[in-house]
Parts: structure tokens; sequence; C-alpha cells
């Protein structure tokens, strides 16, 4: 009997050069090193060719040789998939990063972006005229990626995720077929892309509101980590008024310059606070939190949005277990129970229990009203132990400890799930949005020729 290779067939990098205006980097040429690294430790990955393409017609050039080539497709934005689904080994890597045009209509506080912009690249040339959109909570972040799977950052409690403030989108589905989305034209599509992820095609463009936001009171702060002000801290921004987000993290102290030499490595609250509004108002929102305990840092004042953004090291790869969870409650108990798992694990510096409160203008958008499904949900958390090349069991399994004792809520944010398997894409799509995703997956991608992403397979036909 003679066996069939199925393998896919070898790219030919100069001859397929032609076919497309934006650069084409195969494993040869220069460039290629740095274009095939991603935001994430620990993944060393060798696409046969990665295409930075220049325009609409390249992204659907790309799709046409990923479908007569059989090569796995990946789809790279910003880079910071915590599964690595920016990159493939041997397969092909569509970067959409010198898709970078930015329309800003001031008057009508609308943007049209291209899906190659980062959160801080849009975000300044926003500011520049007093407006802005939120994103995440770091500038790096390709706004593609964040958009596709909801946006909570530190605007949500005032203005909702990312995608209550998508307009519209263009993107290029599997058949290479251009569509301009919105409410009116091709709905479900629509509502599928906003918290779907890349499960339904290659976003090229994006609409976006705008809102006045012509400053922030915003910054970091820094708190002694106790049950109470861990507990109070997370009740302070959950009865706050909407216009005050933030994040915490419960970790030990790094050595920054402003915090004394005896709580470097001690568990502190390392937070970030945004208030929109008149600064008088941020100030009488602020003071519970502030109330708590006297900060062993308080860097929060009168800034201008892109501020929020904290400077970033390029170099920077960090590997690590991590959770993704919401919770419906929070008390001094469980704050208790973190702050002992903290102390407790000593063999990594780097260990974090991260409280966001939601509600506000993203709790009161229906929940079916797109495929992020989770507006019931009064609080996120995650909760992450940096690893080595060794330890990453012991690792996991205190990062799943203390995600258990926590007693997670159901369902999981999209955006941030690493490489975790099926059940866990289905907490972050409850049945019935999964079933309207995969139909409509059905009609736009049959193939799952798009299956580099927290993977929603098409229904069956039938």
């Amino acid at each position: 009997m003679t066996l069939t290779d199925t393998r896919p067939a070898p790219i030919d990098i100069e001859a397929i050069r032609t076919r497309f205006k934006g650069t084409v980097l195969g494993p040869a040429d220069d460039g290629y090193e740095a274009a095939r690294v991603v935001v994430i430790g620990g993944v060393d990955r060798h696409p046969a060719v990665i295409v930075r393409v220049a325009g609409i017609d390249d992204v659907r050039e790309v799709i046409a040789l990923a479908r007569e080539t059989g090569l796995d497709l990946a789809v790279r934005a910003g880079g910071h998939s915590g599964a690595a689904h920016s990159t493939v080994e041997g397969g092909i890597v569509l970067d959409v990063r010198d898709l970078d045009s930015l329309e800003i209509d001031v008057e009508g506080r609308t943007a049209w972006a291209g899906a190659g912009l980062t959160a801080a690249a849009y975000t300044g040339a926003a500011d520049a005229q007093g407006l802005a959109t939120g994103f995440g909570d770091t500038g790096s972040v390709g706004i593609a990626g964040i958009t596709l799977g909801g946006g909570v950052g530190y605007l949500v409690r005032r203005h909702g995720l990312t995608i209550d403030n998508l307009l519209a989108a263009e993107l290029v589905t599997a058949d290479g077929e251009v569509h301009v989305v919105d409410a009116d034209h091709e709905p479900d599509l629509f509502w599928a892309i906003r918290g779907g992820g890349g499960n339904l095609g290659v976003a090229t463009r994006f609409r976006y509101r705008l809102h006045p936001v012509p400053h922030v009171t915003g910054g970091l702060f820094v708190l002694p980590a106790t049950p109470e002000t861990i507990a109070g801290a997370l009740r302070a921004f959950d009865e706050a008024p909407e216009a005050l987000s933030g994040i915490l993290n419960v970790m030990p102290c790094p050595p920054l310059p402003f915090a004394p030499a005896e709580v470097h490595g001690t568990p502190v609250i390392f937070g970030m606070a945004c208030f929109v509004g008149p600064e008088a108002d941020a100030q009488a929102a602020l003071a519970p939190l502030r109330a708590l305990a006297t900060p062993i840092a308080d860097l929060v004042g009168p800034i201008r949005y892109p501020a929020m953004y904290p400077p970033e090291d390029a170099g920077y790869h960090p590997v690590a277990a991590a959770r993704t969870l919401f919770l419906d409650s929070f008390d001094e108990a469980k704050a208790a129970m973190a702050l002992d798992r903290i102390a407790a694990l000593t063999s990594t510096p780097m260990r974090v229990l991260q409280l966001r409160a939601l509600g506000g203008a993203s709790a009161r958008v229906p929940v079916d009203a797109t495929a992020y499904a989770h507006r019931e949900r009064r609080f996120m958390a995650n909760v992450a132990a940096f690893h080595g090349p060794d330890d990453l069991a012991e690792k996991t399994a205190w990062v799943e400890d203390l995600v258990r004792d926590l007693e997670p809520a159901p369902g999981a944010y999209v955006n941030f799930l690493a490489d975790e398997g099926e059940a866990r894409v289905h907490d972050a799509y409850p049945p019935a949005t999964w079933a309207r995703l995969a139909d409509v997956k059905r009609r736009y991608d049959p193939d799952n020729l798009f299956h580099r992403n927290h993977n929603v397979p098409p229904a069956a036909m039938g």
C-alpha cells in the first residue's frame, strides 16, 4: 500500500515576493528574526514566511496563499496573544502592523483606524484633539486583537468596553471577500467580531466612537497589602462613581526608587487609577481609597490620558503560568487567603493577583448584544506566577489552587486566555453565544481557515 504525503508543500519565497506590495520575509532575510518575535516569552517559532501586508489586496493574497499551500495561517498585530496565536511554526504569518492609517473626525467624534496601530499610537493621536477611545492598559497592544476580544481598560466603567465604542469594521473573510460591517450591514458578522476574536476573518480597519477626554486624574499608587486594604480597595472602585476605573495588583513590591527599601519584596497593592472628569470630583472619588492606609507611594494626579500607559521594555518577554477569571464577590477572607499564598511562594520573585472592578457603562449593554457575554460579572481577576524552564508544573499548580479557592464565577475573558484547551474557550462563550458564533463561523469560514485563535469551529451543516 502506498501512503500519500499530505504535508503542505514548501514555500518558494522568491516566487511569491512578486505577489505582494508589502514586505515578504523568509528565514534567510534580514528582519526575519525581529519580525517573528512576539511579546510573551518562551515562544521560539519559525514561520515559513511572514508577509507584512501593505493593503487589503495583500491581505486577500495571503489568504489565497494559505489556501493554495495548506499551511497554517496566523494573523499578527501587536503580538500580545497569551496563547502565542500571533505566530506559527512552519506556517504563514499575516502581519498587519503596516496598516497604520488613522483618520480622525474631530467634529463627528469618530475615527477610522488601521488594524496595525497600537493602543499608544491611536491614543496619542486622539489625545492631541482632546479625545479618547478606551483600549486596555498597555500601550504596545495592537488595537485589532484587543478590539476583537472585547477591550477592558481604564475607561471601561465610564465608556464601556472597546467593542461598545466600535461603530464599524472592515475585514476580509476566508473566501477573500471584503466586508464593511456595522449594525445595519451584515449585523450578525458585526455582532460576532465584537468579542469573537480572530475567528471570522482578518480585520483591516475599525471605526470607533471618540469621547471628550481633555485630561484625567490618574496614575500609580502603592498601598501596604493587608486583607482589609485589598478588599477595601476593590470595594472602593466598585462603589465609586463610574468615572473611576482602575487595576489592583497584589504582588511583592519591586525595587522601585520611590518605595522604601524595607518594603521591597513584601506584598503590596500596586495599583493604577483613572478618573474621567473634573479634578475636584476625582479627589472625592479617590478619598475612600486613600483612607485605607498611608500610601507607600501616591502618584495619582492630573495627567493627559496617554500617560496612563506605563513605559515598556521592548526586550521584556515574560514567561508565566496564568489564569483569568471572573468573581461575583471578594472579601477580607479571600484577600487573606491570597496574601498567604503569595507569601508562601518564594521560588519566584513575581507572583500576582490582579483585580478589576467592572460594572458601570460596560454592564448596561445587554448580554446578547455582542459576542462578549459577561456583562453581569462584577469583578475580573488574573492570577500569574513567573516560572523558569524547570518549574512550570509547580507554578501552574500554585495558580490553579489559588484560582479554585477564589471561587470563580462562570466565564472567562478571551483576551486573557492562554493556551488552556477547548473547555476554557467554552468558558469564554456561554452556550447560546457559542452556538451563534459557530453559526456565523459556518457562513463565513466553513473550512475553519482561521483556527489559530481561541477557536469556535463552524457549526455542522444541515
